[in-house]
């Protein structure tokens, strides 16, 4: 696939594809005037990178943001090709038999995507898998949201999220699947070795067809009032007591 060209808005997005992905960064918009350190540190860092610098009204800014908060700030963003079925066994192979995945069956709100991310990126995942389709993908509000985890964890978009289980299964993944109405709990899962999480979209879960290729469904225990836990939540959750099992 080819690059494409989308704007990353807010002081963090901004500042972590500076950090992280200057070459894809292609010019960067600061609020004129704007009395603010973090936004006079974005300039002067692109400044420092060789990248183009324009100040411009905050009219301009909300023009490229979309709706998103930009804070004073956007960059156009050059992405990076996004990674698909055909990259999950090189991700796999290079986890050496510890491959720790998160799986997101439809996960609609940016926002919700943004945080999975940004808990992925922080409990060393070696991947999150998306549909391509009815599902929210990789965008400004994700890239805001995940606090620069977009930049930092990979991300694949898969046509068929059945197929892609059992390739990944083929791999030697095993998947885990959650499930309110599961009656084994996370906390009895072996997650040390090459797993796979899978959770499903706000409200409605997993799909029929992902829940059938899971090797196994678990719940989050939750002796409280709620019945369940937003899905970024349940996803931290997850992650977490893999990160402890391989940590013990």
């Amino acid at each position: 696939m080819g690059k494409e060209s989308q704007w990353v808005v807010g002081l963090n997005a901004v500042a972590s594809s500076l950090e992280h992905d200057a070459t894809h960064v292609r010019e960067v918009l600061v609020e004129a005037g704007a009395k603010n350190a973090r936004v006079e540190a974005i300039e002067q860092q692109a400044r420092r990178l060789g990248i183009d610098v324009r100040r411009v009204s905050a009219q301009a800014l909300d023009g490229v943001a979309g709706g998103v908060r930009h804070q004073g700030a956007a960059a156009r963003y050059a992405a990076a090709p996004t990674l698909d079925e055909r990259d999950l066994q090189g991700l796999v192979d290079a986890a050496e038999g510890r491959a720790l995945i998160l799986v997101l069956d439809g996960v609609q709100d940016p926002h919700n995507l943004g945080a999975c991310l940004r808990s992925a990126a922080a409990a060393g995942a070696h991947a999150v898998v998306i549909p391509r389709d009815k599902a929210v993908q990789v965008n400004a509000t994700v890239r805001k949201t995940s606090a620069g985890a977009a930049d930092r964890v990979p991300v694949v978009v898969v046509t068929n999220l059945a197929r892609c289980l059992r390739d990944l299964q083929q791999l030697g993944v095993w998947i885990h699947g959650f499930d309110g109405e599961a009656t084994g709990s996370l906390y009895a899962l072996d997650l040390r070795g090459n797993v796979a999480l899978v959770l499903g979209a706000e409200g409605e879960g997993m799909r029929r067809l992902t829940r059938e290729h899971c090797d196994s469904l678990a719940k989050i225990p939750m002796p409280g009032v709620m019945e369940s836990l937003n899905v970024s939540v349940a996803a931290g959750v997850a992650l977490f007591e893999a990160v402890r099992q391989r940590l013990g």
